[in-house]
């Protein structure tokens, strides 16, 4: 993509209204655009790390056997009142009647409604495990929508439901759940600390939150700081082996990692003191097992090998999609701008020429856009007519991984200069070396 011809609405200062980090460099990178209070329109570099952090949840959801589908936004008031929820949901939910006087919501999630599709289409244990997820828009009417994208009215969410026919089989699929979002995470560069978390409206007994430490975050944790140094890394998991899977589980959530609303002060002094750490974190996605409890409630029940009707045990697991922009620049970002990680970066390099319209620079220009198309690698080529310091301001801000800085006095020695968006070192090679850097980069990714 070259500059000239993309819509990139860059701010220099800083929106009065925005309050924390991830809000000014989304505004000022003319990522989003606020439309009400909460509610927000998705820019095109906004909507490239949307799309792409949606590319990476779809593939890890996939990738764990469960199977997508697409529900609506907009959602009966009668399965709400069979589950019960309906008047105990609060104010947050938005209420609406149609044209024929029929009373509707904006789903602020779907736990009813895949209740629902589950019982209209099963009935047999056989078809079981079952789990179905989608993303889609969600709308919870915030009191106070504040700090961007972070605590917005409108947001898009992963929410996904299990149904299995015994406990047993429904805490695997908590389990399989949170090793695919740990995986997740990390792909995206998060650190995403499991913790042990209050359940809220939508109920039940197991449920963890994923949180990343960040300053400006809303909830206080309480953390073994040993738990910090966990990776899953690439190591492959049979999502299909419930010890391999519960083991992983146990690695992960052994250590002491709780929200304020769980926090226990006698198992937390028991850390050693220098591992004590209290923080603000941000929470990207929750994992709940509430076993029969809208099932029950809807009669959605299966006929067991033994010919017994029974009630399917479920789960919901939920992670903020839209969310993770702003946690992911809270945790990522200087005071120049946003630094992207690799696997969420809306182009994976930038390429910059120092002096537009001299014939040597923008054919070298032109060959490292071309090269790295070759190579599936669509760069973000900044061929305005600008100075360069306003060129290096832009490509800071909008925070690119990498950027390959092209200029005469460079070209005349055969070399282009390839930097670090993240520490800062540059290093010079020829315009071939830099393409294969690139490539070998991405190439895992």
């Amino acid at each position: 993509m070259r500059v000239s011809r993309y819509f990139l609405p860059v701010l220099k200062e800083n929106p009065a209204e925005a309050q924390i980090v991830s809000h000014r460099y989304m505004l000022r990178a003319g990522m989003i655009k606020q439309q009400a209070a909460g509610i927000y329109s998705w820019l095109p570099l906004g909507l490239r790390v949307l799309n792409r952090i949606q590319q990476i949840v779809n593939e890890e959801q996939i990738r764990a056997g469960h199977i997508p589908l697409l529900m609506p936004t907009l959602q009966p008031a009668d399965l709400w009142r069979e589950s019960g929820r309906y008047d105990d949901y609060g104010q947050e939910m938005l209420r609406i009647k149609d044209r024929q006087d029929r009373e509707m919501l904006y789903g602020p999630t779907n736990e009813e409604m895949i209740t629902d599709i589950f019982r209209a289409h099963v009935n047999s244990y056989k078809d079981l495990p079952l789990t179905l997820y989608h993303i889609q828009w969600k709308f919870r009417d915030e009191m106070r929508p504040r700090f961007g994208v972070m605590r917005g009215r409108e947001f898009l969410m992963k929410d996904g439901y299990n149904f299995d026919v015994d406990k047993a089989s429904a805490l695997h699929a908590y389990n399989r759940h949170m090793v695919s979002y740990l995986r997740t995470y990390e792909r995206m560069g998060l650190t995403a600390i499991p913790m042990r978390a209050d359940s809220g409206p939508i109920g039940g007994d197991d449920t963890h939150e994923f949180l990343v430490l960040a300053s400006t975050g809303e909830s206080e944790v309480f953390f073994d700081s040993a738990v910090t140094e966990l990776k899953l890394g690439n190591r492959a998991v049979d999502y299909d082996n419930w010890d391999e899977v519960a083991n992983v589980c146990k690695e992960f959530t052994t250590l002491y990692a709780r929200t304020d609303e769980t926090h226990d002060e006698a198992l937390f002094n028991a850390i050693p003191e220098e591992r004590r750490k209290v923080a603000r974190g941000i929470e990207v996605g929750q994992i709940f097992y509430f076993g029969t409890k809208y099932s029950e409630a809807m009669g959605a029940t299966v006929v067991t090998a033994d010919g017994t009707k029974v009630p399917v045990e479920m789960g919901s697991h939920g992670i903020g999609v839209s969310r993770l922009l702003g946690a992911i620049i809270e945790a990522s970002h200087d005071d120049r701008g946003i630094i992207w990680p690799e696997g969420v970066t809306p182009f994976p390099v930038g390429i910059v020429n120092l002096k537009q319209g001299d014939a040597a620079a923008d054919a070298a220009c032109e060959g490292l856009y071309k090269a790295l198309a070759a190579k599936g690698l669509e760069a973000l080529y900044d061929d305005r007519d600008e100075r360069a310091g306003a060129k290096f301001a832009t490509m800071d801000l909008i925070g690119l991984p990498w950027r390959i800085t092209v200029g005469p006095r460079g070209l005349a020695n055969g070399v282009v200069e390839l930097t670090s968006r993240r520490t800062g070192v540059s290093e010079e090679m020829t315009p071939e070396a830099a393409v294969a850097r690139i490539a070998e980069i991405y190439k895992d990714i």
